[in-house]
């Protein structure tokens, strides 16, 4: 790392939702290389009033937390379905997938972990109720 520390406002960070054409779905923001941070993810979403993500994910390394900072909304974790409000925060095992959904204000969570390049999967149409 060149710098003691940076700063960068999460909101100036590229939204990736477009690229990938989830742009009415929601806003995802991936800061680990804005902060050139080397050991830790970071991510902001924000999720559409009344939305789902538009893929699930799980990791084959990577526990993360997820903290609700403003909005409401649930998300599903592998067969349970759990409420989350505002200064919630959830642990999620890496292999568990998980999958976030809106109330009617929106979801925005910040969302931390260990960097693993390419530890990631995505799961299509995983939750369809």
């Amino acid at each position: 790392m060149a710098a003691p520390y940076t700063l960068k406002r999460l909101t100036d960070v590229d939204d990736s939702a477009p690229r990938f054409g989830y742009e009415d779905h929601q806003e995802a923001r991936f800061a680990t290389r804005d902060l050139q941070a080397e050991q830790t993810g970071v991510s902001h979403h924000r999720v559409k009033p009344g939305k789902r993500q538009g893929f699930a994910h799980r990791h084959e390394n990577a526990e993360e937390v997820y903290v609700v900072i403003a909005g409401s909304g649930r998300v599903k974790l592998d067969d349970d379905i759990v409420d989350l409000q505002r200064l919630d925060a959830v642990r999620v095992a890496p292999t568990v997938t998980r999958q976030f959904e809106a109330g009617p204000d929106g979801l925005e969570i910040v969302v931390f972990g260990p960097h693993h390049e390419g530890d990631g999967e995505l799961v299509q149409d995983w939750w369809t109720d």
